[in-house]
């Protein structure tokens, strides 16, 4: 079963959110309008208006308001991402080229700082100060989050709890936030909101490391990016971290040599081989589940109904995603 096939569910809504995007980033600056659709019209999984919409029908369900969170989420996402090729200096994304690719650096950055503003004139339209203020603290934290992966890049200082601490910031806090907001706004009952939060950051946190693991065993037409970018931009994730406290002498020797390189010695195919090897994949995939098990358990404290069943479906697409 794909994404579509769970979503069918809210297919309406989710077409409305989508018109929503569209709408959102409109302007009558020529070279912004370009940019800022460039990546709106690659598509995506659209996950987190996903979460918003299924956390939203908990409580008292209105699609006016709901949209408003789920657009401002989504280009929130957006942005985070211009703004991340820029840093990666990644050539494609979604299967086509990036922002920065396309135009330049300069126009990348100022295109993410555009669609940031709109998502936050978004929320202006909802009068409730704990629903910005909990979207703001969670931008604070993702930020700190992105600065902890610069910092780290080619860091051969890495750990569990400092790989964790960062995807938490990275990821799964914008979809734990896009699960507590959905219910907020809809007034869920306060314990099905917690669980729903919750739900909202394990699955986060499988879906990244999901992610990682794909940059190593995905099929580059289908990730729209190389494999092994990861470690050729100098994020050393979870495999790597494996495979350099448990890998085989030569692994650890040719991981070593290539992140004190910043990239510049060994073979990067070979590496990945090695790393593939190692372990790594298997003890991430490990820790994915046990992430998703937190998951499943968060949703049994809701009323089983169909949206409940479209979010345990997700996590599932999730453990076997190939994209």
């Amino acid at each position: 079963m794909n994404l579509q096939k769970i979503y069918e569910e809210k297919k309406k809504d989710l077409e409305q959110i989508e018109r929503e995007l569209a709408r959102s980033i409109q302007t009558d600056h020529e070279t912004l309008q370009m940019t800022s659709t460039h990546l709106l019209e690659a598509g995506g999984k659209r996950m987190r208006p996903v979460f918003v919409l299924l956390a939203g029908s908990f409580g008292s369900y209105e699609l006016k308001r709901l949209q408003k969170v789920a657009v401002s989420l989504e280009l929130i996402h957006m942005a985070t991402l211009v703004h991340d090729d820029v840093i990666d200096n990644a050539a494609t994304r979604r299967g086509r080229k990036t922002v920065k690719e396309e135009w330049d650096n300069r126009i990348a950055m100022y295109t993410g700082d555009y669609i940031l503003a709109r998502a936050l004139k978004e929320l202006t339209d909802l009068p409730n100060h704990h629903l910005q203020e909990t979207l703001a603290t969670a931008l604070m934290r993702m930020c700190l989050g992105e600065i902890a992966q610069i910092q780290d890049l080619f860091s051969e200082q890495q750990s569990l709890k400092k790989y964790l601490r960062r995807i938490k910031r990275k990821t799964a806090l914008l979809m734990a936030v896009s699960c507590q907001l959905g219910a907020l706004v809809s007034g869920v009952k306060p314990a099905w909101e917690r669980a729903l939060t919750a739900y909202g950051y394990y699955v986060g946190m499988a879906f990244q490391l999901t992610d990682d693991v794909l940059d190593f065993v995905g099929d580059e037409k289908t990730l729209g990016k190389p494999a092994g970018s990861d470690l050729q931009q100098g994020n050393v994730t979870l495999p790597v971290i494996y495979a350099l406290h448990q890998g085989s002498e030569e692994c650890k020797r040719s991981i070593l040599a290539y992140l004190r390189s910043k990239g510049e010695s060994g073979s990067l195919s070979e590496i990945l081989e090695m790393i593939r090897k190692s372990g790594g994949i298997e003890y991430t995939m490990d820790l994915t589940r046990r992430y998703m098990d937190k998951a499943f358990a968060c949703l049994k404290k809701l009323p089983a109904t169909p949206e409940r069943e479209s979010l345990k479906l997700i996590a599932e697409f999730i453990l076997r995603r190939s994209y």
